[in-house]
């Protein structure tokens, strides 16, 4: 069957117009045969003829051979229909599956992609001093850290990695990026000197992965 409208994909809409026409084309072949029926029931097959060879005078034989003509053509337009039907429903289920599959393929390419663009949390704020440089710049308890200065979950060891930087950093604004509450803020973080001790007046562990 050749896709309705040259091409176009068929809808439910298709198979439901084709389905009525089926209905239609069964309801004509009924009334074709109650119209025998009621032509002293000579159905499909009896003869139109009396004995003598001369047509049935109790019969409309012009009626009768109508409705015989009109079964056999209506027969052949409901099989015609009825393997449309089967054709469409099968491109109707085809296109479902292929379109599931898309949608899967496309949430799974996008799963990758958002796990590809959040970058893995290497280590946890978990204290933070009132009044600290961390405080100030408003790095908060839980706060997971993926990048603190030039260090990120790549190149990471251990803490020591953090204290160099800050180290180096005194009095100059650092880049920290943290993930809270499932998003990334960034940080501008300013280790100094305060009232406290260190630099940064917060407590930072190591996320065991």
């Amino acid at each position: 069957m050749a896709d309705p409208g040259g091409g176009r994909p068929v809808t439910v809409s298709d198979v439901q117009q084709l389905v009525r026409r089926k209905d239609e084309i069964e309801a004509q072949i009924k009334a074709c045969y109650e119209l025998l029926e009621g032509q002293k029931g000579v159905g499909m097959h009896e003869p139109l003829v009396d004995a003598e060879g001369f047509p049935r005078a109790d019969i409309d034989v012009y009626q009768v051979r109508t409705a015989r003509h009109n079964i056999i053509c209506l027969q052949n337009d409901h099989k015609a229909v009825m393997k449309e039907v089967e054709e469409a429903l099968h491109k109707l289920h085809a296109r479902e599956k292929e379109k599931h599959a898309k949608d899967e393929a496309e949430a799974m390419a996008e799963a990758m992609r958002q796990n590809q663009s959040v970058p893995q949390p290497f280590a946890k704020v978990n204290a933070v001093t009132p009044g600290s440089p961390a405080s100030v710049s408003g790095l908060q308890v839980d706060d997971e850290i993926v990048e603190f200065g030039s260090v990120n979950a790549n190149n990471f060891q251990n803490l020591q990695n953090i204290a160099t930087v800050v180290q180096h950093s005194e009095g100059r604004p650092l880049s920290v990026t943290v993930i809270r509450g499932g998003r990334r803020v960034h940080v501008g973080l300013t280790p100094k000197r305060w009232a406290g001790k260190g630099l940064l007046g917060c407590n930072i562990i190591p996320l065991q992965r």
